[in-house]
């Protein structure tokens, strides 16, 4: 797995899939955070969903991508572009890859409106390809709950 945005709850979600086996890879865009992403399991990566080239080389052995950005911080345009043309480009890039599948996060502080644009992007660029694709709906303010969706809707796209 290659968690997008593997900040607080993206570690509980990486200890969760590491716990059941499955290698995880998680990012952060500051050295001083692989560390977290260490401590529960996970490979760290040093890389910046706003410039794709520096995502694109830890796609290597991944079977599924989670785009765990549900609450990113930052102006509205960048998180904006996040969720549209940057998520885009990714899920168009992942069709000439290994990679079987998408896991999206529609939840979270981002607004709705946004995140809705980024769920209609994953399910058009997926169906067009014949990509196994999951969205993800249940917000972040109930962890565990969180943590099961997002898990199980990893398992919908390996099986």
């Amino acid at each position: 797995m290659l968690i997008v945005g593997c900040g607080c709850r993206g570690r509980t979600l990486a200890s969760e899939l590491a716990a059941r086996g499955h290698g995880v890879r998680g990012t952060t865009r500051r050295e001083e955070r692989r560390a977290d992403i260490e401590a529960v399991g996970a490979e760290a990566v040093l890389c910046d969903p706003d410039r794709l080239a520096t995502l694109t080389p830890h796609l290597e052995g991944v079977s599924v991508l989670v785009w765990a950005m549900g609450s990113a911080t930052g102006g509205h345009e960048a998180v904006a572009a996040l969720h549209g043309p940057r998520l885009e480009s990714m899920v168009q890039t992942l069709v000439d890859t290994p990679v079987r599948g998408v896991v999206y996060e529609a939840a979270g502080s981002v607004a709705p409106a946004v995140l809705a644009s980024g769920e209609r992007v994953v399910l058009r660029v997926a169906g067009a390809n014949r990509m196994p694709a999951e969205i993800v709906r249940t917000g972040p303010g109930d962890e565990r709950a969180w943590v099961a969706a997002m898990a199980a809707a990893v398992d919908r796209v390996l099986s």
